[in-house]
């Protein structure tokens, strides 16, 4: 039995194709426009919100004498006035591991916008069990004995029927498959997993200030305030229109512009 903390990784994110920008704004006539934006994700969005307007330049559409200069203006008039769906376009991809399958039952909850890859207990045999412990948990020494008991019995319940199944000796890559799906369901849900987690700006933003809300889940709010720390920074004009206060010794994310 090892008491596990939630991990945090961002893996992947969106990335602009020059050669076909080029030929989008040479097409539209505005080959020279460029932006200061600090990632190609605030770039995207950017450019997809003045698709809309055809607002890159001032008389480019005839009832467009002005525009906003510069990423970071242009974006948080897009968070001001709600233009969400220009943040849907960019994509991140996370792996959150050794988060529990309470954790990942709460977070597939939030499937818009998302896309999901979760560790398969049909495929991947328990035998060492690991497991996040709550703050609630941890603070009562005897709760925490009881909680430890419980883990190392029902690990080595899984010992036991790996024995007397004999799964080890086992040739048929199906019926290990079949006798793994079977062991599982004694397995507790606290347990570790990982799972992969893809979404868009807007449903990030969203899940951080609904995850990270002092009545959400002690886990979601870990793992989200985990989220936000590595956004924060990596894409400043999506979303620096937070700010963090500290409840329960976990972070609140909130901001002024909710479900954009």
């Amino acid at each position: 039995m090892e008491y596990v903390e939630p991990k945090v990784f961002l893996v992947g994110e969106t990335r602009i194709i020059e050669d076909g920008l080029k030929a989008y704004l040479k097409h539209v006539g505005v080959e020279d426009w460029s932006t200061d934006a600090p990632s190609d994700s605030e770039h995207l969005c950017e450019m997809m919100g003045r698709l809309c307007y055809r607002s890159f330049e001032p008389g480019l559409n005839p009832n467009v004498k002005r525009i906003r200069e510069g990423n970071a203006p242009y974006l948080a008039h897009i968070l001001d006035v709600g233009h969400g769906s220009v943040l849907e376009h960019p994509v991140l991809n996370f792996v959150f591991a050794d988060v529990s399958r309470v954790f990942t039952h709460e977070l597939v909850r939030h499937r818009v916008g998302t896309a999901m890859s979760q560790e398969s207990l049909r495929f991947v045999r328990l035998d060492k069990l690991s497991a996040y412990a709550p703050m609630h948990i941890k603070e009562n020494e005897e709760g925490m004995e009881i909680f430890a008991e419980t883990m190392e019995q029902l690990e080595q319940v899984q010992a036991k029927l790996a024995k007397v199944y004999q799964i080890d000796d086992e040739k048929k890559f199906d019926r290990k498959k079949k006798l793994t799906s079977a062991f599982r369901r004694v397995a507790p849900i606290g347990l570790a997993t990982a799972i992969g987690w893809s979404c868009n700006f807007r449903s990030l933003r969203h899940v951080i200030e609904m995850r990270t809300e002092p009545s959400a889940e002690e886990e979601i709010r870990l793992v989200f305030g985990k989220v936000y720390d590595i956004v924060k920074d990596r894409y400043p004009n999506l979303m620096g229109d937070y700010e963090v206060e500290t409840v329960d010794d976990l972070p609140w994310v909130k901001t002024s512009h909710r479900k954009v």
